[in-house]
């Protein structure tokens, strides 16, 4: 953030930008006269389909920077063909004057005309993203400035290139960066530039570098396709459209559909940059269904074909059986992601790969029957290859045990879409990408609500983002699924979505009152749901924080935790009183800070990042909010007398 953002919250700022956005479109309407589309937007429409082979749509050309270098040159090593993950060295030899300003760019691909060209700042900013970015007509993968070879300024690597005896008329300075890059099934190019990131010019480029196999097998995740636990869904992604196979357990065999998709299915009510300058071609979805499983067992799987190529051989595990004794899960929301090698790109998330790495601990300890994200999975919000970055970054949780989500804003929200929020928060996704990656047991296209159980816990996971009034279908829905609810069998039910009911970041900031963090109306609508079916535990996200509830319903606490003999807050009861309600965004997306006063309801609040565990046996809930170091930042049980 700017100095000028000092104080404010991401949160707020996130809001305040989302508002800003709004109100400058809603001015461009009302200066067109009403008309439903500018000529600015039609004109980008009419070009949005026409991409060429690599699946990106061409922009205006970026002008090399003045003056002439003939010993100016970037090598990368190795020159190709990648690996699907491949570590680089990019070298800028023969620079002259070395500057901050110096930067390098990683395109897919580059390719230029004088045509046409949109407003990228605003763009980025449509998103909720006001961090400096580069302002090419095309959007860079990643980027990266190359003071961050602290040899570059001070020109250590210094190079004669012209003299005279012993005197040197002309020396040249060099830097080498390491960049990490991933299979995205499209060649890349490694740009360098001048001139910074509000007016960059081409210093040098290199030639195009191929990945060994863009139709590989790739980002392969699972998920639950119902309460059995004797089926799971596999989904991954391929440059190759036709069916391949999961190899399973001991002989069996799976085959995958297809599908994919393409600018026409996302949204146009205005530009966004989903159909624009951050698009990037998604290749082909592949998913398939391993049945003939049994609950809590440990299977090895790969899947591929022998035409494209085949996955690494990996184990992934079942859930319990549904009504079975126990269930341990990890559940967190607004991850996102961020690069490994330190480069920059569009919405970062600082917390992401601390976070992703503690739980890839916990997974591979054996300890975790499930993951729940709950929504604003990858912010990739229009700049669709960074759903490649997210995917292959939580591959080696998301592999091994069902990784079921909840859909947020980032993902679906955007003017005139049937989304509840009409922000731009999606970027223009308009939850087609999330819907495709991630394939739980809804119940139909763009209806995300979906309920599952495993051990003794019963999930009601809902669609903050979509129609929740009373009488809508997702509300009907909520109503009768809850009832459906054997507390025999199932004795804990845990309620989740997006946007919490309560925080304390509420009406806290002047910006809140427009945007608050919490949609009062929500909470009178849904909550009265929450306490007549005796919903135990809810989990929300969306504001970036950790905060826990008492057993709360209206802002009244209906009762309080006691404090056991290992220090442990412990809700317990004779009778139910309400929900504890629990917010969960803090695994990535920069963290809020507490700014309001005090609520009465709000017994904890910390602003680190972390996940949640969850343990359940059919007598008690253990929930513990773990830092990335394994420290143990807030606990609590749930149980009944």
């Amino acid at each position: 953030m700017g100095s000028w953002q000092h104080g404010i919250s991401s949160t707020t700022m996130h809001k305040l930008t989302a508002f800003m956005f709004l109100l400058i479109v809603c001015s461009q309407s009302i200066r067109d006269g009403g008309r439903e589309r500018s000529g600015y937007e039609r004109k980008a429409m009419q070009t949005k389909m026409k991409k060429n082979s690599f699946g990106s749509i061409p922009r205006r050309r970026i002008l090399s920077c003045p003056g002439f270098n003939p010993y100016l040159k970037l090598s990368v090593d190795p020159p190709g063909p990648l690996k699907d993950v491949q570590e680089l060295n990019i070298t800028i030899s023969g620079v002259h004057t070395p500057l901050a300003s110096d930067w390098i760019a990683i395109l897919s691909p580059y390719s230029v005309n004088d045509t046409y060209c949109p407003g990228v700042k605003r763009m980025y900013v449509e998103t909720g993203d006001i961090a400096s970015l580069p302002l090419l007509c095309q959007y860079p993968l990643k980027f990266q400035f190359l003071l961050a070879d602290p040899d570059y300024l001070t020109c250590k690597k210094k190079q004669c290139q012209r003299s005279i005896g012993r005197w040197c008329l002309w020396s040249t300075c060099s830097g080498t960066i390491s960049a990490r890059v991933v299979n995205i099934r499209t060649d890349i190019r490694i740009m360098f530039f001048g001139g910074g990131f509000d007016f960059p010019c081409i210093l040098a480029n290199s030639e195009l570098l191929k990945f060994a196999n863009p139709r590989a097998p790739l980002y392969g995740h699972l998920s639950s396709m119902d309460s059995s636990s004797t089926v799971m869904r596999l989904t991954w992604i391929s440059g190759d459209g036709k069916p391949q196979y999961v190899h399973y357990g001991d002989g069996k065999l799976a085959l995958s559909t297809v599908a994919t998709f393409t600018p026409n299915d996302l949204c146009d009510s205005f530009v966004s940059p989903a159909v624009d300058f951050g698009w990037h071609n998604p290749g082909f979805i592949h998913t398939a269904l391993l049945d003939g499983l049994l609950p809590s067992k440990s299977y090895l799987y790969k899947y591929g074909s022998d035409e494209v190529g085949w996955s690494t051989t990996t184990i992934f595990s079942t859930p319990p059986a549904v009504g079975s004794n126990q269930l341990t899960f990890v559940t967190y929301g607004d991850m996102g992601k961020a690069e490994r090698d330190g480069f920059g790109e569009h919405y970062i998330q600082p917390g992401a790969l601390q976070v992703i790495d503690a739980v890839e601990r916990e997974v591979h300890a054996g300890k975790i029957d499930m993951i729940l994200h709950i929504g604003d999975i990858s912010y990739a919000t229009g700049f669709l290859a960074e759903w490649d970055f997210f995917l292959e970054m939580i591959g080696p949780v998301a592999s091994r045990v069902p990784y079921m989500t909840a859909i947020g804003n980032h993902e679906r929200d955007f003017p005139k879409s049937g989304s509840y929020y009409e922000g731009p928060d999606s970027g223009g996704e308009c939850g087609v990408p999330y819907e495709m990656y991630f394939q739980m047991p809804v119940n139909g296209k763009d209806k995300p609500w979906y309920s599952m159980e495993h051990g003794p816990v019963h999930f009601t996971i809902m669609s903050t983002e979509h129609p929740w009034d009373i009488g809508s279908d997702q509300f009907n829905w909520i109503k009768a699924d809850l009832a459906s609810v054997d507390r025999k069998r199932t004795p804990w039910l845990i309620f989740a979505g997006h946007r919490p009911q309560y925080s304390s970041l509420e009406g806290g900031f002047i910006f809140s009152t427009i945007i608050p963090a919490v949609d009062v109306h929500f909470r009178l609508v849904i909550e009265p749901l929450l306490l007549f079916y005796q919903v135990d535990l809810a989990l929300w996200g969306h504001v970036h924080n950790y905060e826990r509830t008492c057993a709360v319903n209206n802002s009244q606490c209906l009762n309080y935790p006691m404090r056991d003999h290992g220090g442990i807050d412990n809700y317990k009861s004779s009778t139910y009183s309400a929900p504890v309600h629990v917010i969960i965004g803090m695994s990535g997306f920069e963290l809020d800070s507490f700014i309001t006063m005090t609520k009465s309801w709000s017994l904890v609040r910390i602003s680190e990042f972390g996940y949640v565990k969850v343990h359940a046996t059919t007598g008690k809930i253990l929930v513990q909010f773990k830092l990335p170091d394994g420290r143990i930042a807030d606990q609590f049980s749930l149980s009944r007398s």
